[in-house]
């Protein structure tokens, strides 16, 4: 029997190693933007204005926080019983780290884009 998408997603557990995928896949991406600018800057003195591995990079970045951003949305609509989640079941824990996940792919996928947002604005490396 197939397994839609929604049921694949549903089957995958978000984990405190989940958690932390979205902030991590932005510091990565951080680090890359501002190494990559230094170095053109330095070796060529110019600002690299969209380069393909930029662009490439920050793609990649906001897909991987948009998948996780999916997983813990799908997961925070577990069923079960109505709020406030106090009771400390395993289903209410669950809820919650898909709910803080979730929050967290939010804020780095809009770090991702306003990291990103220099390369559209600065063309001069002073």
């Amino acid at each position: 029997m197939k397994r839609g998408f929604g049921n694949r997603l549903r089957a995958l557990k978000v984990t405190l190693w989940t958690l932390i995928v979205p902030p991590s896949v932005w510091a990565v991406h951080f680090l890359f933007c501002y190494l990559w600018v230094a170095i053109a800057c330095a070796k060529t003195g110019t600002f690299a204005r969209f380069p393909a591995a930029f662009v490439i990079g920050t793609i990649a970045a906001l897909a991987i926080i948009a998948g996780s951003g999916a997983i813990a949305w799908v997961q925070s609509r577990t069923p079960g019983d109505d709020p406030p989640h106090e009771q400390g079941t395993d289903v209410d824990r669950l809820r919650f780290l898909a709910y803080s996940t979730m929050l967290l792919a939010g804020l780095s996928f809009v770090a991702v884009i306003f990291t990103a947002a220099p390369a559209l604005m600065l063309t001069d490396c002073r």
